[in-house]
């Protein structure tokens, strides 16, 4: 059993936190309104799940969930999350977040950004192509034949084990896409990405770097 901080509790990271609780393990969730603003949302998920503020989610989790708009990254308190794996599950979406040139240029991802304004954490982008509701609906035992799978990308592979464990835990396969540069590759896999199982997104994921 471990704890998942959450800091977003928008459709992803709620569907996360289901996951997360149904496979054994504690949640916290953080917003940017305060905690009074989860209760239905805790009372919800059960007597796994608190809410916290988001310095108090990082602190909190073994491993922690950032699912909130690209555009807020930079608010993400940075010492709290020291040390931490954390799940970058964010899409840079211009109209809503605003042009930046450098991921616009192919200069950087919008991982590396994230990573670079956590300094001390070991950030692995998964779940960014994948809808909400599929991660329930998808999520199968493992060793289910054909299971669905998720992409992920990040520099670090002890990160990358954890994380590949976790997203197992959960109902999901595992494709690694390479470094947090490679991880544009999945940004975000054709509209919220193809149910593939993971021979599937392997050879889709190479059809896309050919490009």
């Amino acid at each position: 059993m471990a704890v998942i901080g959450f800091i977003g509790s928008g459709n992803i990271g709620q569907a996360l936190a289901r996951q997360a609780i149904a496979s054994g393990h504690d949640v916290v969730m953080s917003n940017s309104r305060g905690p009074h603003t989860l209760t239905r949302l805790i009372d919800a998920l059960g007597p796994s799940a608190r809410a916290a503020i988001p310095e108090q989610a990082g602190a909190a989790g073994d491993l922690v969930v950032v699912a909130i708009p690209f555009r807020n990254v930079l608010q993400i308190p940075v010492q709290p999350l020291a040390g931490k794996i954390v799940i970058d599950a964010n899409n840079y979406f211009a109209p809503r977040d605003g042009q930046v040139p450098a991921i616009d240029n192919a200069d950087t991802a919008a991982s590396e950004i994230l990573a670079a304004h956590l300094t001390a954490t070991r950030v692995v982008k998964a779940f960014n192509a994948i809808m909400a509701a599929h991660i329930i609906e998808h999520a199968r035992p493992p060793g289910t034949p054909h299971r669905r799978a998720i992409p992920i990308a990040g520099d670090d592979d002890q990160a990358k084990r954890a994380v590949t464990e976790f997203i197992d835990q959960i109902g999901f396969d595992v494709v690694d896409a390479g470094s947090l540069v490679d991880g544009r590759s999945i940004d975000p896999m054709d509209a919220w990405g193809p149910v593939l199982d993971a021979d599937a997104l392997r050879a889709a994921m190479a059809s896309r770097t050919q490009r």
